[in-house]
């Protein structure tokens, strides 16, 4: 069917006299195809058959930030904001740590597992009893954490002392003269540990406490 024959469809349907329900429809999408095929497709442009009413808005593209944003748009998206609580807690906790005196147990090292009266085996414990008395005086000693250090009289390095091995009535402080046998730390042997140790003269001058809990000045 050509451009002529749908003209006159057109216009025997489009009077008054000859109108029904039916053919005034058919009249109006043959209507809508002839200006489709008047126009065709040589113009270089796409055509559109759905009919205005029908059509549906898409809806804009949404970005991370919640507005609408064209598709097209080449604004960068936002930068990821640095963590600042974090790296103040970061940097006060570094200034608190700065501040703190160095605890005198960080310079020695303390052996691994911990040796004690318990693990000791029997053979070593009749080897230390029979050995000889050194004299020494006490680094430094922490009953929360169970250990400290005691220095030989003699020089040489640092004997680690468990709280096991300490006898008497006061928890040994920096400063306290003390007696002691040593014994070697399993499994290499190659350490040695302080065991019957025996405060001999208390630091003059500070607080000692009684393993009950009672404090007196020396």
């Amino acid at each position: 069917m050509n451009v002529a024959t749908f003209c006159g469809l057109c216009k025997g349907l489009s009077t008054p006299r000859a109108q029904s329900a039916p053919a005034r429809a058919s009249g109006l999408v043959l209507a809508g195809h002839l200006r489709i095929l008047a126009k065709g497709p040589e113009q270089g442009s796409p055509v559109e058959c759905t009919p205005p009413a029908l059509r549906r808005l898409a809806p804009p593209l949404m970005h991370v930030g919640g507005s609408p944003r064209s598709a097209m748009s080449s604004e960068p998206p936002a930068p990821p904001q640095p963590p600042t609580h974090q790296a103040s807690v970061g940097l006060l906790d570094t200034q608190r740590a700065r501040n703190r005196s160095p605890s005198p147990l960080r310079s020695n090292v303390v052996p691994s597992p911990l040796p004690t009266r318990r693990t000791r085996t029997f053979s070593a414990t009749v080897r230390a009893s029979q050995g000889p008395i050194y004299k020494g005086v006490c680094k430094c000693f922490c009953r929360s954490k169970g250990h400290g250090f005691i220095t030989p009289a003699d020089g040489g390095p640092d004997i680690f002392l468990h709280i096991s091995d300490v006898e008497g009535e006061y928890v040994p402080v920096e400063g306290d003269e003390v007696t002691y046998k040593m014994c070697s730390i399993p499994p290499k042997h190659e350490k040695l540990q302080a065991v019957e140790v025996v405060i001999t003269h208390l630091a003059p001058g500070t607080k000692h406490e009684t393993w009950s809990g009672h404090v007196v000045s020396s």
